[in-house]
């Protein structure tokens, strides 16, 4: 297995690398429960699945999960199953595998259940909080006139092993980073600094339609967002900036997100002061940061970095002031599309 640790020194971030060697807590080679908690990634590299496991000592390990696809985006750990679920780039479906927490590097992971193969282009995965819900945002171009926006969100639904195609709601804009609130399903509006949302979305948006989003508001501070993720109350938002550089991007954590999204009228601001932290720089590693996670619990961002060092994923502690700060865990992933994060 390939291990690293995490970094407190700056000068360390900056010479960080995955190095491979065996597991000192795994004689024989094979995996180990010994973590704290695991990050798991999609790239469009190859499409595997990379899984970092996290133990309570600050020691991180990887391994090198291998799928059918060649390309993915989006991804979602259900710990209740021990699956990993991925929208795949290649195939044009979900795909979701099994036996992942202690597979090992280097494993064939086994295709559990498949979706029909209806997608074009897919970003990213939101599940609902019942499970059951699986919605995909897919950016392919809807009416064939690229000087329109528009996009798709795919809504599948779960029943024991296998998916149904419920249907298929297309947006006047181009879509995404999607992240269920509760009920609410929030979409980021691609080419923008928006974000929009459709309230009560499992209930309300059940027939194939072109659908207008119940409310959308810009982000001050933000030049094109990519990744969302929520929890315990705070919303983190990235910023991709200028998509040919692998340098100027950031990301945003606004604390009770959702009071201050209410404050705002629909096509409305929310301003920077008083509402918004913002993490960027040159120590960041931060260049196109296409997805995010958050955990509450720890104040711990989690980024996958599609440019800056051909893919990275990052994850930043600390970060309630903002700034130029660097990530305490650094590990590089060729084309890093996605990530997720889970906790024991």
């Amino acid at each position: 297995m390939k291990k690293f640790k995490f970094l407190t020194v700056l000068c360390a971030i900056a010479l960080f690398s995955v190095a491979c060697s065996d597991d000192d807590n795994d004689t024989d080679g094979g995996p180990t429960a010994n973590f704290e908690s695991q990050v798991y990634a999609s790239n469009n590299s190859n499409g595997n699945i990379e899984r970092y496991d996290r133990s309570e000592s600050g020691e991180v390990t990887s391994a090198t999960l291998v799928t059918l696809s060649l390309d993915a985006e989006g991804i979602y750990y259900d710990a209740a199953t021990d699956q990993v679920t991925q929208a795949s780039r290649t195939l044009f479906q979900l795909n979701t595998y099994s036996d992942i927490a202690l597979a090992n590097d280097g494993a064939n992971v086994e295709l559990e259940l498949s979706s029909s193969a209806d997608l074009e282009s897919p970003r990213d995965i939101a599940v609902s909080a019942n499970g059951d819900l699986y919605v995909v945002s897919d950016n392919a171009d809807v009416d064939g006139n690229t000087s329109t926006d528009d996009g798709r969100l795919y809504v599948y639904t779960r029943n024991g092993n296998s998916f149904a195609l419920r249907n298929t709601i297309t947006v006047d804009f181009a879509v995404w980073g999607i992240e269920f609130v509760g009920n609410d399903l929030f979409v980021v509006v691609d080419k923008t600094s928006d974000i929009a949302v459709f309230t009560n979305f499992e209930a309300t948006y059940t027939a194939d339609a072109t659908e207008t989003p119940n409310k959308r508001i810009t982000i001050e501070g933000i030049t094109r967002t990519h990744g969302i993720a929520f929890d315990g109350g705070t919303m983190i938002l990235t910023d991709i900036g200028d998509a040919s550089s692998d340098t100027d991007g950031g990301f945003h954590i606004i604390t009770n997100f959702q009071s201050k999204f209410d404050a705002v009228n629909d096509g409305g601001t929310m301003a920077v002061q008083d509402n918004q932290v913002r993490v960027a720089g040159s120590a960041t590693f931060l260049g196109n940061p296409v997805s995010a996670d958050y955990d509450a619990e720890a104040n711990e961002v989690f980024i996958a970095e599609r440019a800056n060092g051909g893919g990275r994923i990052l994850s930043f502690t600390n970060v309630e002031t903002g700034g130029n700060i660097g990530p305490n865990m650094n590990a590089t992933l060729s084309g890093a599309s996605s990530v997720y994060f889970y906790k024991q």
